[in-house]
């Protein structure tokens, strides 16, 4: 059994697989998983029940994985920011930014050639979508 928060294994087949600038997707229950994403992408189903599991939840375990250069997220056309992004800032931490982008212009970047996993989950709450890219492991210290 692995002992690492991340433990599911067509995720971490996926993530082994994708390297440098590759993007993964981690999508609320109202996302196009059939077309909103690479048709060349792995997918993979978590969505169990509404609410179960949250993208919060898959997003923590992600980024026990891999490092992440870049973190795009769903923007409405208007109104105030949606809520679950000062979640996501939280769990991404100071170095990596929220990038914005339109409802149209985020499915583009996400059916994008570079886009290795799509993770469907049972999020409820809206705009609750997002696109990482993955950076570069930094070299052992010495």
């Amino acid at each position: 059994m692995l002992r690492s928060v991340l433990t599911h294994p067509e995720i971490l087949s996926s993530l082994a697989r994708a390297g440098h600038g590759s993007k993964v997707l981690i999508a609320d229950g109202n996302y196009p998983f059939s077309t909103g994403g690479s048709p060349a992408a792995d997918r993979v189903y978590l969505n169990l029940s509404p609410g179960i599991p949250l993208v919060t939840d898959v997003l923590q375990a992600v980024l026990s994985a891999i490092y992440v250069e870049a973190a795009h997220v769903m923007v409405p056309p208007t109104g105030p920011e949606p809520p679950i992004f000062r979640e996501f800032r939280d769990l991404l931490g100071n170095d990596v930014p929220l990038q914005t982008l339109g409802r149209f212009e985020f499915y583009e970047a996400a059916r994008g050639q570079d886009t290795a996993l799509v993770v469907a989950t049972g999020e409820q709450r809206v705009y609750a979508n997002i696109l990482l890219t993955i950076g570069v492991v930094p070299p052992p210290a010495g």
